[in-house]
């Protein structure tokens, strides 16, 4: 784990250049291992205080040693706290309903079609405003809570680094009270 944070000290928190950089170091386990199947985990349950939002997150290993770690225990909660305080709508982004990425494209779309600017400026502006509503919207992608200078995804792949296996978050459901559940499409 330390590798990965010198990589990405080392590269000014580039992620592509950090994974290059570990690459040439020798030290590419996360990638070597992403292939792998993943048939043990856990169910991890999460209830905030008060008992008004729920969480249940479905974390896959390749074995039950992995599963029983502390590690692996730990970033199950962490993961359950992240979708609890951010409420993702997927776990990447092709887990989106292609409708719900169309509509928000036309709405950015409309927004910024009035502003004069020249078509591909929109285009530019539009894709850079769905980069933006996937950061916020897939769980992978989202600023971890607890460090908002890493993405959820580079905590699950500094993870298999440190333990050595493929870490897989198949799926996830929030509730609270009052509101609509929310689904983590498995992938």
């Amino acid at each position: 784990m330390m590798d990965c944070k010198k990589a990405l000290l080392e590269t000014g928190g580039n992620m592509k250049k950090a994974i290059d950089h570990l690459r040439k170091s020798g030290i590419t386990k996360a990638e070597n291992k992403g292939a792998r199947t993943t048939k043990e985990g856990v169910i991890f349950s999460y209830i905030h205080q008060g008992g008004r939002l729920g969480v249940l997150v479905e974390l896959n290993c390749e074995t039950d040693f992995v599963a029983k770690t502390e590690s692996f225990s730990e970033l199950s909660h962490n993961l359950a706290m992240q979708i609890a305080a951010t409420n993702p709508l997927a776990i990447q982004r092709e887990d989106i309903d292609q409708i719900i990425v169309d509509h928000e494209k036309e709405i950015f779309t409309e927004q910024t079609k009035d502003s004069g600017k020249p078509k591909n400026v929109i285009e530019k502006i539009v894709e850079g405003r769905m980069e933006k509503f996937y950061a916020e919207s897939c769980l992978l992608e989202q600023p971890y809570i607890k460090d908002p200078d890493r993405k959820v995804g580079d905590l699950i792949t500094e993870m298999v680094a440190t333990l050595g296996e493929n870490i897989v978050v198949n799926r996830f459901t929030r509730y609270a009270i009052g509101e609509a559940s929310s689904n983590g499409q498995p992938h």
